[in-house]
Formats: C-alpha cells, structure tokens, sequence
C-alpha cells in the first residue's frame, strides 16, 4: 500500500467530514423548515376526510425534506471512512507479501498485519513522528518505505542498529565483531528456484528465527546507487562491511541469497518506518500459514 492511497483516504475523509458535520450543523434544521412550510401550504380543502388530508400533508413534508444523494452517501460513508483512517494510521495496516525475499519467515502471498504504534505514533500523510513509543529491535521485521523509491514498501529483517557495526563475509553474519551463528534445520524448496536450499537456525538479539542460505553459491556485493552514508560501508569480493549512522537501521531479508536489502542500496532512515510486523491473517493458497511468526 503506498502514501498515495493513504493520500486519497484521507482526501475522501476531509469531503466527507465536511459534508457530514455541514449536514448536521445546516442541512438538517433547512430540511425541517421546508418539510414544515410544505406540510403547512397543501391544500385539504377538497380532502375526502381528516385521515386523507394527514395524507397529503405528510406527502409534501416528505417530498420537501429529501436528503439529496450526495449528502446521504457522504452521511452513510463517513464514519466507515473514520474508522479506516484510524485504524490503519495508528493501529494497523494490511500488507501483501510479493516475493520471496524473507522465505522461509515469510511466503509470497501472505497477507500480514504491522503494527502502527510499536515504535511511536505518527501524523498520517506527512509521517511526522509526535510520540516516541519504542524504536526496532535486532531481530525485528519492519515494513518501511524503499530508501531508493519511497512510494514502494519493503519488509526486511533489522539487523543492525545505529551505531553497530554489520558485516557479512563468506555468508557469514557478524554484528559488532560478534559472530551470529547459525545451525542447519534441514532443507527448504523454493519456489523461486525450484530447487532445495539449505535452512538453517538464527538467532538475533531475542528473536530465534530461520534463514535460507546456499553456502556453495558464490554471491556479488556492490551499491546499486550511491546511498547515503555510502562511505560508512566497505565492499570486497567476499563481503560487505557497514557502521549504520545514527538515525538509521540495516535490514535484510532471510532469504540471504535472494534478497535486495541494505547491503546493496543502504540504510533504513528511521522516518521511513511503517511499523512492526506480527501477524499473517491470510494466504489464500495455504490457510496454515495463519498465525503469528518470529
């Protein structure tokens, strides 16, 4: 979901906001008033009975106070539009998973929920932060807003914070000089490749998780474009060696061979977070897949 759809939600908010408190400030007493004339200048004098002149009169109240449809629509959808607005700027927005870039964590297809507030409240549109909750965690998988182009979201896995040093050489990961280990889980098919691939057991900061690694493959590290704080990272034939600046996160995929991630376009500015990932409320293709994940 990018910022212009949040764009035209709020858009919609706005006309709808006015339409319905111009409805309830102006609108409504107006078409009382007219109901009420209309009702006082019909004619019974050639009504057959009292109960036919109530008749006629009622007819002409309920002609003069029609609600026109703009207004009734506007009326009827507001809230609806309230209520989404709300909820997917400050507590939850849906996401579609659209590659296989964090398998085996994560499949393609996968319909997730991120959480809006973990790491702090902030104004929709501008994305302005207001109120510091909390701030991503080793370990953490986040929705953020492609460095390289912002209208496109990308969900990866924090593994340095501001100030750590992150190297990965010969696939292996190593945070401030301290290896992260990981242990074989046996093999993963991916679909991609259509091929198995070695999985293997990670832990970072608190969070035990699995990766997909082809040890026997070799890789190529380089900049796709000129970043910034692109001298903070050193590249070499083997590896690739970064000191995140303050204010920023490296992230990467679990799907460490087949993943686009900080160590090919940079750091993570901490104003292009969405929010925490935590749930999968649906796959269409396999319903186990509900539930939570690490």
């Amino acid at each position: 979901m990018s910022w212009n759809f949040a764009l035209i939600l709020f858009v919609l908010l706005v006309v709808t906001g006015i339409i319905w408190t111009l409805d309830i400030a102006v609108l409504r007493r107006r078409r009382v008033q007219r109901a009420k004339a209309a009702a006082d200048g019909v004619d019974t004098t050639y009504a057959a009975d009292p109960q036919e002149a109530v008749r006629l009169r009622q007819e002409a109240a309920t002609a003069a106070s029609r609600v026109p449809w703009w207004v009734e629509y506007a009326v009827s959808f507001f809230p609806v539009i309230l209520f989404v607005f709300v909820l997917r700027s400050f507590v939850v927005e849906p996401f579609r998973i659209p590659s296989g870039s964090m398998l085996p964590t994560l499949q393609s297809g996968d319909l997730i929920l991120v959480n809006k507030f973990t790491y702090g409240i902030r104004l929709p549109i501008v994305d302005k932060k207001i109120i510091d909750i909390g701030s991503p965690q080793r370990g953490d998988v986040v929705v953020f807003r492609y460095p390289v182009d912002p209208d496109v979201d990308y969900i990866k896995r924090i593994v340095g914070l501001p100030g750590d040093e992150v190297a990965y050489v010969d696939k292996k990961l190593y945070v401030n000089g301290q290896l992260v280990p990981h242990e074989r889980d046996g093999e993963y098919f991916e679909p991609d490749r259509v091929s198995y691939i070695g999985q293997y057991k990670e832990k970072l900061g608190e969070v035990d998780h699995q990766i997909l690694l082809d040890e026997g493959k070799s890789q190529i590290y380089g900049p796709i474009w000129k970043f910034p704080s692109l001298n903070n990272c050193e590249y070499a034939r083997n590896g690739v060696r970064c000191t995140v600046p303050e204010g920023h996160y490296f992230a990467m995929g679990d799907n460490r061979d087949n993943s686009a991630d900080s160590r090919y376009w940079g750091f993570v500015p901490d104003a292009n977070i969405v929010g925490k990932a935590f749930f999968i409320w649906m796959n269409f293709s396999d319903l186990s897949r509900i539930g939570s994940f690490n």
